[in-house]
């Protein structure tokens, strides 16, 4: 916008008294930049101390020390608080305090020194670092105005900081005025704190108060200077646009409320002035109306809405609760849903904006988004999924979405689009992929009896996100480092097809004694073991490796395999096919290119496999986009997936995560969307989507039957891989057990073959009455070759 424009703008704003067009204005530009979502921050209330130098005529926060009357929150009490809200399922501990209380009074210089620090601005780090790193809360600062050199104080314990600006107006700070007798709301003072904060590279809140007896044109003045503030460090990561409301006991106690008609105009004032990415929010609890009318206006955000504690600062003003917060917001068509107290393009860029001391705590609580991960459930743990509300309307970019052919390929900006579905999108979205699955596969729902055998945990490799191999950097991992010997291999195989089981799985780390004759040895033994089995073996990486050891072409290699009785490809190795990821959680690991060269061998030699995506860790919904792209256009090509196999990242013992690098997982809306949108993705594409009851759990896998899938994976007889990580599940799901699941739903169970061919009544029946499993013996790893030429 140039300055012509700029000033034509603030020209018809300033003019506005029908205000109707100006908030629709408003709005336009809130839903291209925000969609259909309005975010809010749970959050617990911690006041700290209610004493302050300043004496705002208009605030009921700050309160003159009384004698015996303590100063500040002792570390207990603040950790008292935290926990609560903890409990509650709270991410944000939102801290308020006066300004600098120990500069007047000798009670607050007193309280101090018995806590042991010199000043406030000491004593709020040392708590808000006790809240960090003893709760899953994340600190949000409001301590007034500061020097770039205090915000470099505070960083490290803090996720955001804010100040309110209130205003520019100088004439608001003379005698008479609100800020009268208050040094830190002189305009200058707080400008200066708001650049301040941006050269510290601190994420801020600011915003103005309105109605306090400031003009229009003073407020135009308080958002143009916040603006270039922004324009100058890029920080302002939301405005709030707050309304004044008398109080009792205060000088101000007689003046009038904001008119909610300047309240308004000061939204979409707000919205049109501030740059695109600026959150604007309005607090929901000093509504004049429902509150319906602020998103009318154009704010995207209902800041801090606590479960646990009151509006300190308007105590008089209860929070609305959460379900009428989403029913107001679901009544303008817009969805409800939580964010952190930093917001997503600042968690982007972590490095800028978040000490390295926050990072772990922020991104063990976000999403995939950058927004706050909901509820408890984890992959691979008992927690119950949540319950997604059907709340708002479907968002229209979705809508449109839906509405296109089946089949139709869609671009990575729609894919992202579909990831981003909550409420009422996101039941949208699993239930058109729920059709999709019907047209494809009617009632049925597939599984395969099947056995895992992971014959080495040793591996060379580090990949940051495996918590099953043995090596150098693993060995505090859980579980010794063992190898199999041949004759146990050969027993588990043996065992596997007496027990009804048409497939083995083979997979395992990447030993150092291996070679491609090594793999061909096991195949051979398997074979001999088991003639009729279905050996589906080998990752892509270990095709990669063996290939590589013997100096043969992966064609030449996968051809020798064939022979010696390989008869599919497990497509793992592939966590996410995006080069930018992976070498971030694989960077030694086989690249996007090279995974995509074995699978093209293998598809063209005729032999299948499976696909999968490993998600959650470190990944954004762009990556899951470009992945799921690049597997429907090799498919294409190729014909050779036979199921897409979504396996969302358990974290519990992953070392990523231990290490703080990751985030928890995929949230449930996450991982039942992967089943959804890949369903979607690939309709007419790929006809199978297989549903991980390891990592999801029966219940999780029963919604993901109901949301696309229909493919309940392997009974497994056992899994070392997940259970490793951390998961519960694993060690068997037995075939009448998977049936009465898959009934239980009102489908039809079918057990097929590893490529979906039928499985004749001996197998189906050998299975049903499969004997329990012989206890299995880990051959210890002693540091030597494998002999390949070892028999069973």
């Amino acid at each position: 916008m140039n300055i012509h424009q700029h000033r034509t703008l603030i020209s018809s704003i300033m003019g506005a008294d029908d205000i109707s067009g100006l908030m629709a204005e408003s709005r336009a530009k809130r839903d291209a930049g925000f969609g259909s979502i309005v975010t809010y921050s749970p959050k617990v209330f911690i006041p700290l101390t209610k004493a302050c130098r300043d004496v705002c005529h208009y605030c009921t926060f700050a309160k003159p020390l009384r004698s015996g009357q303590k100063a500040y929150l002792e570390p207990e009490e603040v950790l008292e608080i935290a926990r609560q809200g903890e409990k509650a399922g709270c991410s944000e501990a939102l801290f308020t305090l006066g300004e600098k209380p120990e500069l007047r009074y000798k009670a607050a210089r007193e309280a101090l020194d018995r806590l042991g620090f010199e000043t406030t601005l000491d004593y709020l780090a040392h708590v808000a670092g006790l809240v960090r790193d003893q709760t899953t809360l994340l600190p949000h600062l409001n301590p007034g105005t500061l020097t770039r050199e205090e915000f470099a104080q505070l960083r490290p314990f803090a996720a955001s900081m804010g100040m309110m600006l209130e205003t520019t107006s100088e004439r608001l700070s003379a005698r008479g005025g609100p800020h009268f007798g208050s040094p830190d709301k002189a305009p200058r003072v707080r400008l200066d704190t708001l650049d301040a904060a941006g050269q510290a590279g601190v994420a801020f809140t600011t915003g103005l108060l309105v109605g306090i007896g400031e003009t229009r044109e003073e407020r135009i003045d308080a958002i143009l200077k916040i603006r270039a503030s922004h324009e100058r460090y890029g920080h302002v990561q939301e405005v709030i646009i707050q309304n004044f409301l008398p109080k009792p006991d205060t000088k101000m106690r007689a003046f009038p409320p904001a008119d909610p008609f300047e309240h308004q105009w000061t939204i979409a004032a707000a919205r049109l002035l501030l740059p695109d990415d600026i959150s604007l929010q309005a607090p929901p609890n000093l509504a004049a109306g429902s509150g319906a009318e602020l998103l009318e206006a154009g704010i995207n955000d209902w800041g801090g809405v606590s479960p646990v504690t009151i509006d300190h600062v308007n105590p008089e003003a209860p929070w609305p609760s959460l379900d009428r917060l989403s029913d107001i917001t679901a009544s303008r068509g817009k969805t409800l849903a939580p964010r952190l107290t930093i917001y997503p393009r600042f968690l982007k860029n972590a490095e800028t904006w978040l000490d390295p001391k926050m990072r772990t705590g922020v991104l063990r609580a976000s999403d995939a988004e950058g927004l706050a991960f909901e509820g408890r459930w984890t992959p691979g743990a008992l927690e119950a999924p949540p319950v997604i509300r059907p709340g708002g309307s479907v968002d229209p970019a979705i809508r449109e979405i839906l509405d296109l052919p089946p089949g139709t390929e869609l671009d990575e900006r729609q894919i992202v689009s579909l990831f981003a579905a909550r409420g009422k999108s996101f039941h949208a979205v699993c239930d058109h992929a729920d059709r999709l699955r019907q047209s494809v596969n009617g009632d049925e729902i597939h599984y395969v009896v099947t056995r895992n055998i992971n014959y080495t945990n040793v591996c060379t490799y580090s990949c940051a996100f495996c918590a099953f191999s043995k090596g150098k950097t693993h060995e505090t991992l859980r579980g010794p480092a063992y190898d199999l010997d041949m004759k146990e291999f050969a027993r588990r195989v043996s065992e596997a097809w007496d027990r009804g089981g048409t497939e083995i799985c083979l997979q395992g780390g990447i030993h150092p004694g291996y070679t491609g004759e090594t793999y061909l040895n096991l195949l051979r033994v398997a074979r001999q073991a088991a003639p009729g089995i279905h050996i589906h073996a080998f990752s892509p990486l270990e095709i990669w490796q063996g290939a590589r050891s013997i100096g043969l072409s992966l064609t030449e290699f996968l051809s020798l395999l064939k022979e010696a009785g390989l008869s599919s490809l497990p497509g793992t190795a592939a966590e996410i096919l995006d080069d930018e990821i992976r070498a971030l959680i694989a960077p030694d690991k086989i690249t996007t290119d090279q995974w995509f060269d074995v699978m093209e061998a293998a598809h063209g030699l005729g032999l299948k496999s499976t696909s999968t995506i490993m998600y959650g860790h470190v990944e954004a919904p762009v990556n899951w986009a470009r992945h799921l792209l690049r597997l429907r256009r090799h498919q294409l090509k190729f014909h050779g997936f036979t199921e897409f196999v979504p396996l969302p990242f358990v974290a519990l013992e992953a070392p990523m995560y231990l290490r703080g690098h990751s985030r928890r997982g995929p949230t449930w809306r996450e991982a039942v969307l992967m089943h959804a949108v890949a369903r979607i993705v690939f309709h007419g594409v790929i006809d199978h989507i297989q549903t991980s009851w390891v990592k999801m759990g029966p219940k999780g896998a029963e919604v993901c039957l109901r949301s696309g899938a229909d493919d309940l994976g392997g009974t497994l007889m056992n899994e070392s891989i997940t259970r490793a990580a951390g998961a519960v599940h694993g060690q068997e799901f037995a075939p009448w057990q998977m049936e009465d699941l898959i009934r239980s739903i009102g489908r039809e169970p079918v057990q097929r073959s590893t490529v979906y061919g039928p499985v004749s009544e001996e197998r189906r029946q050998r299975a049903m009455q499969a004997a329990p499993l012989d206890a299995m013996v880990n051959t210890p790893f002693t540091g030597k070759r494998l002999r390949q030429s070892q028999q069973a």
